[in-house]
């Protein structure tokens, strides 16, 4: 190793203290993944000594159709359809499942439109107006309508609070 003498002391070269650090680095290093992978060599041999019936413990996934609504009503399946660049049918759907009356009404919704009771869709019209509708799949009929604007707070916000508010009075 090459020193250098300054003021009767020696001190090693900038070269040899940079390959220390790395060599300490990367001794360090592989003491961390060494103590990380025997604890999980650990947990595989367990999960590897346990019969295969039991590998597969997890819960199975549940459907729409067997989640239950909190009245004795049946569920309505709810569609969300946006056109809108800036308020997509995702956004619409988390703020209809942050109202906490949109389950108690006996709501849920499905991202498959042919499984829907209902369809709400979203369009933009000039400027800042929204316009959304909900649909009855199997009349046809718009069971309700209406324009929102975008000021004032958000758009899929305040479909979901009219929805929520009016569709009870509009019928089953």
């Amino acid at each position: 190793m090459k020193t250098l003498t300054f003021d009767n002391k020696t001190w090693p070269s900038k070269c040899a203290r940079i390959t220390l650090r790395a060599f300490t680095s990367s001794l360090l290093a592989g003491a961390i993944i060494a103590i990380c992978s025997s604890r999980g060599l650990a947990q595989a041999s367990l999960v590897a000594n346990t019969p295969q019936g039991e590998v597969t413990a997890t819960r199975p996934r549940r459907l729409t159709s067997e989640v239950r609504p909190l009245d004795s009503r049946r569920e309505r399946r709810v569609f969300v359809r946006s056109t809108s660049l800036l308020v997509g049918a995702a956004v619409v759907e988390d703020k209809l499942l942050k109202q906490p009356e949109f389950r108690q009404l006996g709501f849920v919704l499905t991202r498959d439109d042919s499984d829907a009771d209902l369809i709400l869709e979203l369009h933009h019209d000039l400027f800042t107006k929204y316009v959304f509708t909900v649909v009855d799949v199997k009349t046809g009929v718009v069971l309700l309508a209406g324009k929102l604007s975008s000021l004032g707070g958000t758009v899929a916000g305040k479909v979901a609070k009219r929805f929520v508010k009016e569709m009870p009075a509009a019928g089953p």
